[in-house]
């Protein structure tokens, strides 16, 4: 049995885009959703709720092991990761390294503008997906 191309679809939403009605549309099309949030609400690893390198380290170590763990041709719509430039950094070397590419990023109100200008150069966030900067 095969998978369709949006059954293998890589998608990160940045800022508010991550709301309910993306959200459900992604769902529709069967991606799995992953968020730092359902991680560690599935017990996966413990991050604490005091900011700082060592919960920088805790988070990425709790990522790399959800993307590492799943199937190489499992599509994911990813929120809330990455949330800094260095995430960004770190996730892109995660995917080459495992010879992947994300399919989207998209961009809603309250995305890092250092996240928009990094996909933005890459290619991968469309024009109509920047949000207006006021």
């Amino acid at each position: 049995m095969g998978f369709s191309p949006t059954a293998q679809a890589k998608v990160v939403l940045l800022g508010s885009s991550g709301e309910e009605g993306s959200l459900s549309f992604f769902r529709s099309l069967n991606l799995e959703h992953v968020s730092p949030a359902l991680l560690k609400g599935r017990g996966i690893s413990p991050l604490s709720a005091s900011p700082g390198w060592k919960d920088e380290v805790a988070l990425l170590a709790l990522m790399r092991r959800w993307f590492f763990a799943r199937k190489p041709d499992a599509g994911f719509v990813l929120t809330d990761f990455p949330a800094t430039l260095l995430q960004a950094k770190v996730f892109d070397e995660w995917l080459e390294t495992r010879g992947e590419a994300l399919s989207a990023v998209l961009a809603g109100p309250g995305a890092p503008e250092a996240l928009v200008e990094h996909y933005g150069t890459l290619g991968l966030l469309p024009e109509a997906a920047v949000p207006a900067q006021s």
